[in-house]
């Protein structure tokens, strides 16, 4: 009889085993990093596709978004439940993978033969922008912690030329693409809010690029004077503050700024960004783009 029980209880271990295997759950907030990770490289490679084939770029930007929304949405359901089922992960997971093997095939492939012109095209020269560049950008929308999401995009424009060896890399004028990537409005106890942005994006000539940019300063933004100034890698930033801004120098009241790029309210309950206020936004990673001009 003691047998048959030994046996029985072994039989019970084994089927559970793998049903408990299937239900693991994610639970670390690094899984959904990764994801947002193996986003970035696609869309980098993307990108980089771009150059030479629009449309078949344009395909696979658009699965690609369709990715990013179900990160988001893992992202969203993992803070309200505590929890993702690990098979929901694994899903946008391969699904990322797939699409970027793909996109590196594309990458791979030899361009298609093109027929002789009177006059060859000009040759672009692929310039990097090296990490540590710091460029300002102008807010052409507001900020609040007390109504910001996370995932909140939000965009901005260069306020002077960013130059790699004597070529104009990033002109002044394009569009920057942020992101808030947390935020801790005020509350009765605490009155501190806290909100941490980075920016994701450039779009220089119609083309995008992924950048990966953190918040060092917030600066006034009114009363713009003069031509917009230009900005040499290695360059401080600062030094074209008081002629951007009529004069108007030192951090945005109310905002100080942490590490990581996160924004603390200094007066008030909520971090406030208006629209026109300026952040100097560092690189953190190269960029390789075509010489604007």
């Amino acid at each position: 009889m003691i047998r048959w029980q030994v046996v029985v209880a072994v039989l019970m271990v084994g089927l559970t085993v793998p049903v408990a295997a299937q239900r693991r759950e994610v639970t670390e907030t690094v899984d959904i990093q990764r994801l947002r990770d193996s986003a970035y490289l696609v869309e980098r490679d993307v990108a980089a596709l771009s150059q030479r084939d629009t449309a078949r770029a344009g395909q696979f930007q658009m699965r690609l978004e369709e990715l990013q929304e179900e990160i988001v949405y893992l992202k969203v359901k993992q803070r309200k439940e505590g929890s993702v089922q690990r098979r929901e992960y694994a899903d946008v997971r391969d699904g990322l993978e797939d699409l970027r093997a793909e996109v590196q095939t594309s990458l791979a492939a030899k361009p298609a033969a093109q027929r002789p012109t009177a006059q060859a095209a000009p040759v672009q020269r692929v310039l990097e922008v090296p990490v540590g560049t710091e460029m300002d950008v102008r807010l052409t929308d507001s900020l609040d912690s007390g109504t910001a999401m996370v995932e909140d995009r939000f965009e901005g424009t260069t306020l002077a030329d960013v130059h790699v060896g004597g070529r104009v890399a990033i002109p002044a004028g394009s569009v920057v693409r942020g992101v808030v990537t947390a935020v801790d409005p005020a509350t009765r106890t605490n009155r501190t809010a806290r909100m941490t942005v980075s920016f994701d994006q450039v779009t220089v000539n119609g083309q995008m690029h992924p950048i990966r940019g953190t918040v060092t300063e917030a600066i006034q933004g009114s009363g713009m004077k003069g031509e917009v100034g230009r900005l040499g890698v290695g360059a401080g930033a600062g030094a074209l503050v008081g002629g951007l801004l009529g004069g108007v120098k030192g951090a945005l009241v109310g905002v100080a700024i942490g590490g990581g790029g996160m924004l603390a309210a200094t007066e008030g309950k909520e971090v406030r960004l208006p629209q026109g206020a300026v952040l100097r936004v560092r690189l953190d990673s190269p960029v390789q783009m075509y010489a604007a001009r």
